[in-house]
């Protein structure tokens, strides 16, 4: 069975092409931004059961069980797709997912910049892994399936480029931060524009909602664990970002589709 072309409505993939330009111009055009050292000064440093940072390190096995739940429902036949192919979006996103709770945890053990890479590269092929899946199901099998491997270069190599920079005493993170900002807006614009082909579509709204909330528990983690005194907000950051991963496994398994590609 062939792949369809993508369908005759063009407004979305006009917004995103011209995003996408304004992206490139803000990564390059705006100051270079090294990352704060601060960054590493979580909130909960309590040891337990021999490991430092205890709660920030376990917390990222929700990122385990949702990308290793996903990697089922795909490689089980669990999840509707109208071609076989639709599936390597959402296998990028689980594999990220995967690699996310091994790399968080790892620069957990101990914060610091060269740690922080290995957190920060699967969480981009998680997002561009998302990004490709909406494509995929809002514009066209094959016009998503072209964005995969460029967005996920794309991913890796603004990672990567930060810490060279910071290795040469002149980091950026501008670039990362800038796509990080972007897939969150493309998604949303692809949600907003264009309909997908199968039910349960506006659950990625909740993957919105799950997202934001964790950067927000990230931003005030010292004020959660000085509120409660039990877990802090990067903590309770982990398990709200790796909601975003029921979301996606509640979606496959519910969608069904409702009409076919063009």
């Amino acid at each position: 069975m062939s792949l369809p072309s993508a369908p005759k409505r063009r407004s979305p993939v006009i917004w995103i092409v011209a995003l996408t330009g304004l992206a490139l111009l803000a990564a390059f055009l705006l100051p270079a931004m090294r990352q704060p050292v601060e960054y590493h000064n979580f909130a909960d440093h309590r040891h337990a059961a021999g490991i430092d940072n205890f709660f920030d390190v376990v917390s990222n096995g929700a990122f385990f069980v949702f990308g290793v739940f996903g990697l089922y429902i795909l490689g089980c036949g669990k999840a509707q797709f109208e071609y076989p192919s639709e599936r390597w979006p959402y296998l990028a996103f689980f594999i990220g997912l995967v690699l996310t709770a091994a790399g968080s945890a790892y620069y957990h053990l101990a914060p610091d910049n060269e740690t922080l890479f290995w957190d920060r590269l699967p969480m981009t092929i998680a997002f561009m892994g998302l990004v490709s899946a909406q494509v995929v199901d809002r514009i066209g099998v094959r016009a998503g399936l072209r964005v995969l491997p460029p967005a996920l270069l794309v991913g890796i190599a603004s990672v990567t480029y930060w810490l060279v920079t910071e290795r040469a005493g002149a980091g950026n993170v501008m670039p990362y931060g800038v796509l990080q900002g972007y897939t969150v807006i493309v998604v949303l614009l692809l949600a907003i524009f264009n309909p997908s082909r199968y039910t349960h579509g506006a659950d990625i709204f909740w993957v919105f909602g799950w997202y934001m909330l964790s950067k927000l528990l990230e931003h005030f983690d010292h004020e959660v664990l000085a509120l409660n005194h039990l877990v802090s907000g990067h903590t309770l950051k982990h398990l709200a970002a790796a909601m975003t991963g029921f979301v996606v496994c509640r979606m496959l398994l519910k969608r069904r589709l409702r009409h076919a590609a063009p």
